[in-house]
């Protein structure tokens, strides 16, 4: 068989367990998204075309029918143009090794490749204070067994610019308590990492940890049922002590857990760390830092 004759069925095994899986070592979430795109395209193709999933050949997916399928994201599913963008880079990425595998078809690839984003408004990451992010901090109720929890946890978060999937993942054993005490990230792209922590959030943890002793779960911020937190979790946690934050500018925030990884950023950079050292806090390159930080 060909590949103008290939069922696009195989072909998708094929991307998502050599390519994404093998190969590329694409993260359970991203494989979950990418299989969310096509499993909406699939659904699309079985409505307009009568075409069963296992029947469909490759090259019904052509440039034209690939723009109608986002179009119907947009007008029947009401997606923004950042979530039509997002399947479509999915697409882009499945022809690119389509184009690869067969090179018959690369003439239809290049047509689907050429396809333009739509332009979008950037969304502003919020910032926090130091006022700001202080009144987080103090909200939640220490007196309590989870107000520990969500203050250690949001401290940490604040402390080391952590992605919520990083967070979320933390074992206590992640976490090394010495002189200058650290933890160990496991970031996006499977890249590892070393933050120093502060002395105030290593008393945090080394408290949260003492409660978690004899628990089951290796977490260092599990939920109510020992389980790991979601990022819905997470982002509960952070709206809760900004109800209870005495601090009325925190109204005007768009307030998400990822803003707390750009106020570490800001932070840091206003205390004179040097951007490259932020750059490798924050996990975005593949060699760990190795220094201290006099912020808190």
């Amino acid at each position: 068989m060909t590949c103008t004759t290939q069922l696009i069925g195989p072909l998708l095994q094929r991307y998502f367990v050599e390519h994404m899986m093998q190969h590329k070592r694409a993260s359970a979430r991203t494989v979950a998204s990418y299989r969310d795109t096509f499993r909406l395209l699939l659904q699309y193709t079985n409505k307009t075309l009568k075409i069963e999933p296992a029947a469909l050949e490759v090259t019904a997916l052509d440039a034209p029918y690939i723009l109608s399928f986002l179009e119907s994201l947009e007008t029947e599913r009401h997606n923004s143009a950042r979530s039509r963008n997002i399947r479509l880079a999915t697409i882009r990425s499945f022809f690119r090794w389509v184009a690869l595998c067969c090179p018959e078809l690369v003439g239809m690839t290049t047509r689907i490749l050429a396809i333009p984003v739509k332009s979008t408004d950037r969304r502003l990451i919020d910032s926090l204070t130091r006022e700001e992010i202080d009144a987080l901090l103090r909200a939640p109720d220490l007196t309590h067994r989870l107000g520990r929890r969500n203050h250690a946890l949001l401290l940490t978060l604040y402390n080391t610019g952590a992605r919520v999937s990083e967070i979320t993942a933390l074992h206590r054993e992640h976490v090394h308590f010495a002189a200058t005490s650290t933890v160990h990230l496991y970031g996006k792209g499977r890249k590892h990492r070393d933050v120093p922590l502060w002395s105030k959030t290593a008393r945090a943890l080394k408290v949260r940890f003492q409660e978690l002793e004899g628990a089951s779960t290796p977490l260092a911020f599990p939920n109510a049922r020992g389980l790991r937190l979601s990022r819905n979790g997470v982002d509960y946690i952070l709206k809760q002590a900004a109800a209870r934050a005495n601090c009325p500018s925190l109204n005007s925030k768009r307030l998400h857990p990822h803003a707390i990884r750009h106020t570490t950023g800001s932070h840091l950079l206003q205390a004179g760390v040097d951007i490259s050292v932020i750059a490798l806090w924050l996990g975005h390159a593949f060699r760990p830092p190795t220094f201290t930080s006099k912020l808190i």
